[in-house]
């Protein structure tokens, strides 16, 4: 990966949407030059996918939670957490616990219910989103002149 792919995935990553001729002149090639390089790019993994970001509070998801998870039984688990619209992230973790998951729910009460549908999995702890000062961050932030 080169100093141009690089200022690609610049571009990209923060206007997914900019069209390839746009790309072309803003990192100095042709659009079929930028659109080889990203295809390239798409093929060998570097870009997995495209994505819209949805602001939760107007699809009325006002309450986000993170959990530490220890459970045993790890794929009674994972089905009920793949099967759940309530969980919009989930890792296996090292050490004492075994998943963190974030949680994107209606309200605290149906926190709640999730938390108790949770019960039968194994042992949690809840921590309650308040504000997300940094909710994302982008990979590449700035290329050197």
């Amino acid at each position: 990966m080169d100093h141009v792919d690089k200022q690609i995935l610049l571009y990209l990553q923060n206007q997914a949407r900019i069209s390839m001729t746009e790309l072309g002149k803003s990192v100095g090639l042709s659009q079929p030059a930028v659109t080889e390089r990203v295809k390239r790019m798409e093929e060998s993994g570097v870009i997995q996918e495209y994505r819209t970001v949805i602001s939760p509070e107007k699809i009325g998801k006002h309450t986000a939670a993170y959990m530490l998870f220890r459970t045993r039984d790890c794929l009674a688990f994972l089905d009920f957490v793949h099967a759940s619209p309530h969980v919009a992230e989930c890792h296996r973790i090292s050490g004492e616990h075994s998943y963190l998951l974030k949680i994107v729910t209606e309200s605290t009460r149906a926190l709640e219910e999730f938390s108790n549908q949770c019960d039968k999995y194994g042992t949690y702890t809840s921590l309650i989103v308040m504000s997300s000062p940094i909710d994302h961050r982008l990979l590449i932030h700035s290329l050197p002149n």
